[in-house]
């Protein structure tokens, strides 16, 4: 199933013609099983398959509020417009009902220093893109970046995201992401702050 793209010069909105928020977080679930980061927040299973739909809520849940998230068959990305980020609050939030008081010091360090490098100037936030594994490598997920790569660059916007994969960073090089750094702090796996210019 593909997306819709809406513009206006007040408003742009994407969405998934008949995805529900459960069944986009039920396909960000599959595709970040094996995610590095994500599976150092929730090493178990069973804690990562309870607590992850309630981690991608509170880090790209503005993306339903504000219907600017994209879907396919297979392939969900939350979008986030003009300087929008991630609700501190609700990720505090999540990672006190979900992780070890005694891991709390290493996990907020990582999210501290994600926000040092997060962009200030008004731009489009990637916080969740995914692809289930046995869709990946079919152009999905170059499929959902071009739609608001192409709104950003008629916007002469930039547009911002933390590739936590070896592959996932080669995508967004793709397409015209430059890496701003590393963030390896906390004992977490390497995750890589990347901005793409309008082109």
């Amino acid at each position: 199933m593909t997306i819709e793209l809406k513009t206006s010069a007040k408003k742009s909105a994407l969405h998934g013609s008949g995805f529900q928020e459960t069944e986009l977080l039920t396909v960000l679930a599959a595709a970040f099983e094996a995610d590095p980061p994500v599976r150092w927040l929730y090493p178990e299973l069973s804690e990562y398959q309870t607590y992850f739909p309630d981690f991608a809520r509170a880090f790209g849940g503005a993306a339903f509020a504000r219907n600017t998230y994209q879907a396919r068959d297979g392939g969900a990305a939350l979008w986030i417009p003009r300087g929008g980020g991630p609700s501190e609050g609700a990720i505090e939030a999540v990672i006190e009902n979900s992780i070890p008081a005694e891991r709390h010091n290493s996990v907020f360090s990582v999210f501290e220093a994600m926000e040092a490098f997060h962009i200030e100037e008004p731009h489009w936030y990637l916080p969740l893109m995914g692809v289930v594994p046995e869709r990946q490598g079919q152009g999905l997920g170059s499929a959902l970046l071009r739609p608001v790569l192409k709104l950003c660059d008629a916007d002469r916007v930039p547009a911002y995201l933390e590739a936590t994969t070896v592959r996932s960073r080669a995508l967004y090089l793709r397409h015209g992401f430059e890496s701003l750094g590393t963030i390896d702090v906390g004992g977490c796996p390497a995750i890589h702050p990347m901005l793409r210019k309008p082109k």
